[in-house]
């Protein structure tokens, strides 16, 4: 098999259409296909709907609109000979086995010769799937476990079996590594393959012992949620998102496929509660709420389901002692002489041991485990890793001390932990007691790593700088979600300094959830409320000096984002000599939406590509508006796609899907430029003046006798238009760069000193969420 070029997904359910969707978001075509309605006008209709419904999904399936513009749409009846231009064909129809097979017998009359069929089924074993049909398909067949949403979930686990062309499981893997961006976990053919097998029994676990313990849902999530580095939904919010009313078939098809012995069945239980909500539309988030629902009754009050009573509550802020009183420590968590004490080791426990268990037979490796619950649950340490940070000896104490069975795997780790670093290796731990040494793939660096073998060059409470080889050097941010501070902004300068002298390169980026949320609005709305004006204008200046001198330094420099770039770290993006952006990037200047204005260069540089892009008609206007536009609504580009749409990231920069591939990508860009690299000229600006500015002022006007924007809005408004159409300047004149900055600087100062704007800091800062003022 040569590669992939075109795909088809057969099934536009929302698992279908979502595959379908990312991979038109790699760039590839695909092909929709799914049933005629009876009786439809339209015999395409499922598949189109399917579609026009993702176009207006949140969150997105599509990276931008035009990935939308790579899928075809068809129906079954009619159009499976477009299989025949197909590499890989996709099932994605009902957990129906006969269904499934009389769909294969047809794709194996039209495929071409060699193309990979895969179903995405979750709960039936492979070797069942394609019993009785020819060996030909069979040899191409394999299963693609996808996770939903397909777009954000990063996980997918692959069966094979003996009989496949091992050169066509290597390019299906790494078309879905690279192309789609997935961690590629190999499974057994086994249940519920990894993650579902052990998330539903963790899921059900915690369920059916909070309803034997009387806990409350928010106490439930708080301990089952922070503490062992679970998303903050915890159990019940994360069911609320799956949907109430999946969980009985998922369970109830577990429990048809899983042995007899197998300690599942002992956790499925019957919920009366459940079920009636299930039966009332309590479905969860897609239905009239779940454990969760927003009242809009009596005022949008959110409010949770009490599991004794049955009846809706005003929901509660946890507050668990026995997560307070152990600090960060799991086993004092676990020892708590509390309900909430006995509920984390119960469910934890049970959920680890059940992990352990499943070594030999859903996989072979730990490794393989951990990473299947860190992609497919969000779990930020595998259960192998949380049992490291426990203890493996105390663990293991405390299951026999109680009479409790404990797994081979568990045994053999006794006096040892499950991974360990021997010569700046990571290994781990084998079924047999050895430990072998865990290979990242080729194309994969990680800074984690980079820290196993290495010391920081250079290091404060905020920042660190890296060595990561080849004379690249790569700046990490380390604050609280990466929010950008005074020693931020220093050692950036101090590091640009250290890589003039002894590096080739320079690479910002970090493994945090964020790549940074922007500035520290705590220390300015500290230093405000103490009116120490000259430290703010000081603080504003140094980052605009240190950016500048980012921008013009005498080596490339390539910013790695992923997550949020909000604010002054999109500024950083823009002062980059270029982007290395993973595909789930989210970047905007998001300024306005606390009274303020960019600061640290935002605005000249939205400005200075604007002006160099060949999207719009001659002249000032078009590019101040556009960017006004953007900058005065906050707009966040919803991916890497759309930053480059909003010109974020220029024709050169690039993407990367894969989130373990970023780092070595940035790196292999800022090398390829090192070669022959010059500074940027200096930007000149030729800006609108007055007109310009009334007819800014216009709009906004019209939006707030609209009701779109409020008073204050047309007040930071002002500011931006000020800046923007150049206050003053005489439209047939260039200023420049260092003119620009001096007006950014003079709007920030302005806007810092309004109480309505310190108000809406305070409102941020407070509830995470803009105030409308």
């Amino acid at each position: 098999m040569a590669q992939i070029g075109k795909v088809a997904v057969i099934g536009a359910g929302v698992m279908g259409a979502g595959i379908a969707a990312q991979v038109a978001n790699s760039g590839t075509p695909v092909v929709l296909l799914d049933i005629v309605p009876p009786g439809a006008a339209n015999r395409n209709a499922i598949a189109e709907g399917a579609v026009a419904k993702m176009l207006k999904t949140e969150p997105a399936p599509f990276m931008s609109k035009a990935a939308a513009k790579l899928v075809t749409t068809g129906n079954v009846a009619d159009h499976l000979d477009l299989l025949a231009e197909c590499d890989w064909i996709v099932e994605a129809v009902i957990e129906r086995l006969d269904v499934k097979q009389a769909l294969y017998a047809k794709i194996e009359a039209r495929r071409k010769k060699g193309s990979v069929v895969s179903s995405n089924t979750s709960t039936i074993p492979l070797a069942k799937l394609t019993e009785g049909l020819p060996e030909s398909f069979a040899r191409d067949f394999v299963i693609t476990h996808f996770f939903n949403p397909p777009r954000y979930m990063r996980l997918l686990e692959l069966v094979t079996s003996a009989k496949n062309n091992p050169d066509a499981v290597r390019v299906l893997t790494e078309f879905c590594d690279y192309r789609l961006g997935k961690g590629v976990v190999p499974c057994k053919d086994r249940p519920g393959f990894i993650a579902n097998r052990l998330g539903v029994y963790w899921l059900q676990t915690a369920v059916v012992t909070a309803f034997a313990m009387g806990l409350d849902v928010e106490d439930a999530d708080a301990i089952i949620g922070k503490p062992f580095g679970v998303p903050k939904t915890g159990v019940f919010g994360l069911l609320d998102l799956i949907g109430l009313d999946l969980m009985p078939h998922v369970n109830a098809s577990m429990a048809a496929s899983l042995p007899p012995e197998d300690p599942f069945h002992a956790m499925n239980r019957p919920a009366p509660l459940i079920e009636r909500m299930i039966k009332e539309g309590y479905t969860g988030r897609k239905g009239k709420g779940g454990f969760y629902r927003l009242n809009r009754e009596m005022g949008k009050r959110k409010e949770a389901i009490d599991l004794k009573s049955g009846d809706y509550r005003a929901q509660k802020k946890a507050r668990v002692e026995a997560i307070e009183d152990s600090g960060k420590s799991l086993t004092k968590l676990f020892e708590h002489d509390s309900v909430h004490g006995r509920y984390a080791w119960t469910v934890m426990s049970e959920t680890l041991t059940y992990a352990a268990m499943l070594v030999g037979d859903a996989a072979d490796e730990i490794e393989s485990i951990d990473e299947a619950m860190r992609l497919g649950y969000n779990w930020k340490s595998g259960p192998f890793e949380l049992i490291d940070k426990i203890g493996v000896d105390w663990f293991v104490a405390r299951l026999e001390a109680e009479g409790r069975a404990v797994p081979p795997v568990l045994r053999a780790a006794r006096g040892k932990s499950f991974y360990r670093v021997e010569d700046g290796k990571r290994q781990a731990l084998t079924l047999s007691g050895d430990y072998k040494t865990l290979h990242r793939p080729e194309g994969v660096l990680l800074l984690a790593d980079v820290k196993l073998t290495s010391k920081p060059v250079l290091k404060n409470a905020s920042a660190s700088a890296w060595d990561i080889g080849d004379g690249v050097l790569c700046f990490e941010f380390t604050s609280q979600m990466n929010s950008l501070d005074p020693d931020i902004v220093t050692l950036l300068g101090k590091t640009i300094e250290l890589v003039k002298k002894e590096y080739k390169a320079l690479v910002i980026y970090n493994e945090g959830s964020n790549f940074s949320v922007g500035a520290n609005l705590g220390l300015a709305l500290f230093a405000a409320n103490i009116a120490s004006w000259n430290d703010i204008q000081g603080l504003v200046a140094m980052g605009q000096i240190t950016y500048k001198t980012l921008k013009y330094a005498p080596f490339p420099v390539v910013a790695a984002p992923s997550g949020m770039a909000l604010g002054g770290g999109c500024e950083i993006l823009l002062h980059s000599d270029a982007i290395q952006a993973h595909a789930e990037t989210y970047a905007g200047l998001v300024e306005v939406g606390v009274g303020l204005i960019p600061g640290w260069g935002g605005c000249k540089e939205m400005l200075a590509r604007w002006q160099r892009a060949n999207r719009l008609p001659r002249g000032p206007m078009p590019a101040v508006g556009k960017v006004f536009e953007y900058i005065s609504t906050a707009t966040v580009a919803k991916s890497a796609a759309e930053a480059q749409e909003m010109m974020i990231l220029r024709p050169g920069d690039a993407i990367t899907m894969n989130r373990y591939r970023l780092l070595f990508d940035a790196k292999a860009k800022a090398l390829k430029m090192a070669g022959n690299y010059k500074p940027p000229e200096p930007a000149t600006y030729v800006l609108p003046g007055p007109s310009g500015k009334v007819a800014l002022d216009m709009a906004v006007d019209s939006f707030v006798r609209l009701g779109k924007a409020t008073k204050h809005d047309r007040v930071v408004s002002g500011v931006l238009a000020e800046i923007l159409s150049g206050d003053g300047t005489d439209p047939t004149e260039t200023i420049s760069e260092d003119r620009m900055s001096e007006l950014e600087r003079t709007g920030f100062m302005k806007l810092i000193r309004n109480s309505d704007s310190l108000a809406r800091i305070e409102h941020m800062l407070e509830t995470g969420r803009p105030l409308r003022n």
